[in-house]
């Protein structure tokens, strides 16, 4: 019986935003680029019924699998395998620090819904610097919207939509870069979009060096507090001092009028720091 077919057997909830993976070939290229070996621990986020579970049993020393749905529980137990040890949780609940003491990759197909709460779990915030979840994990392979593919991906050359918060919050705990696109009738139900699927390698620090990490955090949320007004404008509606902006922009010789999706991660470190002296 192919994929659809089984996938048909099961009732999918939307509340959960349940879209099971149902094309071989891209469930091949999750498992070829994770290379996943006999000494690989991993974690597989919303496994649903398994599609790609029943892969990774195969390539792993371990899977541990985070399931919300009792129902899709069920189908996972019928796996039955030595390997495959099966938790029903939110994902969002869990400390990883918990679950191994190996270093685990994470493989995950997760309801779009919650993409940005559950990159925001896994890797902890800008100024969490030790975060225990990001400690347990050496490789994340997410499969997400393609719109949230390009913003993870984006540079400040990018599309001023696609450039943001999550987009650093994203490259400062790792370095990120899009597998393939997926099309939306890969999966059962199909989606209303197409979807990506994006690897982030996790840094063993973070991307700068800073004085404050969360002065740093505080300057990129105000950066882009409202994205149709002027860098200026925004840091200085979020409480910053409007001479100490003014004087700070003049040495980096930034134009007054410039819109915070134009600075670079790198820019935005050098902004904070000198935002912090003044």
């Amino acid at each position: 019986m192919d994929y659809l077919q089984r996938a048909k057997y099961f009732r999918t909830k939307k509340r959960l935003g349940q879209n099971f993976l149902i094309n071989g070939e891209v469930i091949a290229d999750i498992i070829d680029f994770a290379k996943i070996t006999k000494e690989d621990t991993v974690l597989e986020i919303g496994p649903g019924v398994g599609f790609v579970t029943e892969q990774l049993v195969k390539k792993a020393k371990k899977v541990i699998a985070v399931e919300l749905d009792e129902e899709a529980i069920k189908e996972l137990e019928k796996l039955d395998c030595d390997n495959l040890e099966i938790i029903h949780n939110d994902i969002l609940k869990t400390d990883l620090s918990t679950l191994t003491d190996e270093k685990i990759k994470v493989v995950a197909n997760i309801p779009y819904y919650i993409t940005s709460p559950i990159i925001a779990h896994l890797l902890g915030e800008i100024d969490d610097l030790e975060n225990k979840n990001r400690s347990k994990i050496t490789d994340i392979i997410l499969m997400v919207q393609e719109e949230v593919a390009r913003r993870i991906v984006a540079t400040e050359k990018s599309s001023a939509k696609q450039y943001g918060l999550l987009t650093i919050l994203a490259q400062f705990w790792a370095e990120c870069s899009i597998i393939r696109t997926v099309g939306r009738r890969s999966f059962y139900p199909a989606p209303k979009v197409n979807s990506a699927l994006v690897y982030l390698k996790v840094r063993p620090e973070a991307k700068l060096k800073l004085s404050d990490y969360s002065h740093f955090r505080k300057t990129i949320k105000a950066a882009f507090s409202q994205r149709r007004k002027t860098l200026k404008n925004c840091l200085a509606g979020s409480g910053f001092d409007k001479n100490s902006i003014e004087k700070v922009l003049s040495e980096m010789n930034l134009d007054e009028n410039i819109r915070g999706e134009k600075l670079s991660i790198d820019e935005f470190g050098i902004l904070s720091e000198k935002l912090l002296r003044n």
